[in-house]
């Protein structure tokens, strides 16, 4: 079965709340994450991080242990009743015992100040991999959307308008993010469905007009990432 049949296996990054009372570190963070493609939400105590959660759809919490109001374990635990929501500890305190506590209270991951930002984000999309409330039929490449149900793809909320064959191509490749395709695999896989012959070169015109169409930088591509020798694969942009 080609890959882009299986409609339903894929992870969705939406938004991530920001609980941290360093303003520097909250602003930097953001500022960071939303360069990622990441919708941020910030919060600089407890009480206000209680209140996104409640009013906004959040899909990972990074939760500092150590807020003005209440403690970030106190804080998971409301947010916990509240909804079921994947969450990291962000820490300066390095005592066994207080990691020890947060995992044991659920905590998903926790990564100790000061941190590289690539680090968290490798954490971040880690624990959301593992998250399987992070499946559905609408998968998110950054800016880009695109929606199973209606074969639609979006970025930055404006339609990309891709030709059938750039969508299968395109779709050939996200459904399965972790493998490298062979040009010899996206050409077999797209061969039973489409009735015009597709050769090698053609398939690299068509990956040439699916990054104009997608990518900020088509010269510089983040989506649809070159592997030499081998063929293509999806870069890490959930």
């Amino acid at each position: 079965m080609s890959s882009y049949v299986i409609l339903f296996l894929v992870i969705i990054m939406t938004s991530v709340l920001i609980v941290e009372d360093e303003s520097t570190i909250l602003m930097g963070l953001k500022y960071c994450l939303e360069q990622e493609g990441f919708q941020c939400f910030t919060a600089e105590d407890g009480y206000h991080a209680l209140q996104i959660i409640e009013a906004e759809d959040i899909s990972l919490v990074l939760l500092d242990l150590n807020l003005p109001d209440m403690s970030g374990f106190q804080v998971m635990e409301k947010i916990r009743n509240i909804q079921d929501i994947p969450i990291i500890f962000l820490t300066a305190n390095l005592e066994e015992v207080s990691i020890v506590k947060g995992l044991d209270m659920g905590a998903d991951d926790y990564i100790t100040k000061p941190f590289k930002t690539r680090e968290l984000i490798s954490r971040m999309k880690a624990v959301l991999r593992r998250n399987k409330k992070n499946m559905g039929n609408v998968i998110h490449l950054g800016k880009v959307c695109i929606d199973l149900n209606s074969a639609k793809v979006m970025k930055d909320g404006h339609d990309v308008m891709l030709t059938a064959l750039e969508y299968k191509i395109l779709l050939t490749l996200v459904m399965n993010p972790d493998m490298v395709f062979t040009r010899e695999k996206i050409l077999a896989d797209i061969w039973d469905v489409n009735e015009a012959y597709v050769n090698d070169n053609t398939l690299t015109v068509y990956i040439k007009r699916i990054r104009e169409k997608i990518e900020d930088d088509a010269n510089h591509p983040k989506i649809i990432l070159t592997v030499r020798g081998i063929g293509y694969k999806v870069g890490d942009v959930f």
